[in-house]
């Protein structure tokens, strides 16, 4: 089994940050640090394909403005993009790797954050991008205008406070599914609870607009890339529960999954282009930016 590879953030007053190697299987975190007791910190799962870190920039933008959403540090842009090749490179050679960057509040009442980046194989998603995945459709509970009427609720920042995501999915297990998409409680289509929705229609692909309070996908750029290079339309637009019935074909996208179509959507069968998913995960395995 490779072993992954650890990088520990040093911050300094001038706003610099430095980072250093540490034994991945050690202990480095305090148990008062507000990453860990509240989950008040932000991070970033950047996939490493063949070496080569895939959107590498969209990352660090996001985690720029996720950190700014917390009133966090704005992190050192070069020194976080530095670290994540360094830390790739010192990971065993492997296909695929994640690099986790993960910038908390640091100890309670210290005023210095905790920051790492963190190498390692993802879990295998094989069966998933190929067989496809049932999904079931849940409400998340807000309306879609959250972002804008409540900013505090810091919907579409990447924070450490994930612990929702994963009941989602826990609820999407136990009733016979792989995964789930989120709807807004006035109907419109948001994200999964680490993925962003792709439908194509036609030859136009659309996926939801951040301003409904939900993450812009790094990979789902990669996607529209690879279907405007097929001379298809691509679109940020807003999507409705039908129209999850209605699409010639769905996918969910990640940077550790990369893009697995959807099969199933709350029981009933959906169209599964084959070819097509083929040659998009094939695109996101080869193509690097």
């Amino acid at each position: 089994m490779p072993s992954p590879a650890l990088l520990l953030a040093a911050f300094a007053p001038d706003g610099t940050t430095t980072f250093t190697p540490a034994d991945p299987a050690a202990a480095h975190l305090r148990v008062d640090d507000l990453g860990a007791t509240r989950g008040d910190g932000v991070f970033e799962s950047v996939g490493v394909v063949g070496g080569n870190p895939q959107s590498l920039r969209h990352h660090l933008d996001r985690f720029a403005r996720s950190a700014a959403a917390l009133d966090l540090p704005a992190p050192d842009a070069g020194a976080w993009a530095g670290a994540v090749r360094a830390v790739a490179a010192a990971h065993d050679p492997v296909p695929e790797l994640l690099v986790k960057l993960v910038l908390t509040r640091g100890v309670e009442g210290g005023g210095v954050p905790t920051g790492w980046a963190h190498a390692f194989v993802p879990v295998d998603h094989a069966r998933e991008r190929t067989e496809g995945i049932d999904v079931l459709v849940l409400d998340r509970a807000y309306p879609g205008d959250v972002a804008a009427r409540a900013p505090w609720l810091l919907q579409g920042a990447k924070t450490l406070s994930y612990a929702l995501n994963t009941a989602a999915l826990r609820h999407a297990r136990a009733h016979g599914a792989h995964d789930v998409v989120f709807l807004s409680d006035d109907g419109e289509v948001l994200e999964g609870p680490n993925s962003t929705v792709v439908a194509r229609f036609g030859d136009r692909w659309v996926t939801p607009p951040p301003e409904l309070g939900i993450l812009d996908g790094t990979t789902q750029g990669r996607a529209f890339g690879f279907a405007a290079a097929r001379g298809e339309r691509t679109e940020v637009a807003r999507l409705r529960r039908a129209d999850l019935d209605t699409a010639d074909a769905l996918w969910l996208v990640s940077s550790g999954r990369l893009s697995a179509p959807v099969r199933s959507v709350d029981g009933a069968p959906r169209p599964v282009d084959a070819a097509l998913s083929a040659d998009l995960l094939h695109h996101l395995l080869t193509v690097h930016d």
